[in-house]
């Protein structure tokens, strides 16, 4: 487990914003690396709660995501959106969609936006996603779910592939 001053940090802006600040001891271009790349991307999403068994990157505005991991609980989860503005080592904005088997999905056009950047100062790296879900409900919804706390992990397994040189694939 990291030190606290290790974790991210978890604000509400506004009602309908969620914002995750969270610092890196390396370069842009690792954390940004990670982050977009499909075979790196499988080391660390689903955190410690279960296996990635898709991912699929389409890294180009108008590109498509997608992440299927199976929960170490035997059920499947799935997210997927599509990529709205790219600026490579800098910035991100993507929708997100969670895909709930059963259930009437949100519109991707009304789905969460994600607004991640990699800003790198003296070899450090802070990574910042805003998350604007559109309404208090929806952002409830989110915090609601666990979100934070398999964020938290998502971050520490980026942490420790980025420390421990794995990033060769």
């Amino acid at each position: 487990m990291t030190d606290s001053s290790r974790r991210a940090v978890v604000t509400l802006p506004s009602d309908s914003e969620i914002l995750i600040r969270r610092e890196f001891d390396a370069p842009k271009s690792l954390v940004y690396r990670a982050w977009t790349t499909p075979d790196l991307i499988k080391r660390w999403w689903a955190g410690d709660r279960g296996t990635m068994t898709l991912v699929e990157v389409d890294l180009r505005v108008g590109g498509k995501w997608r992440y299927v991991m199976m929960a170490n609980q035997g059920f499947e989860l799935a997210f997927h959106g599509q990529y709205r503005e790219i600026v490579r080592e800098e910035r991100i904005v993507t929708n997100a969609v969670f895909e709930m088997p059963g259930a009437q999905a949100i519109p991707d056009d009304q789905a969460p936006v994600n607004n991640t950047s990699f800003v790198e100062t003296d070899g450090r790296t802070v990574l910042t996603i805003l998350t604007q879900t559109g309404s208090k409900d929806m952002r409830d919804g989110i915090i609601a779910s666990g979100m934070e706390d398999g964020m938290q992990e998502q971050m520490e397994h980026i942490d420790n592939l980025i420390a421990s040189q794995a990033m060769h694939i």
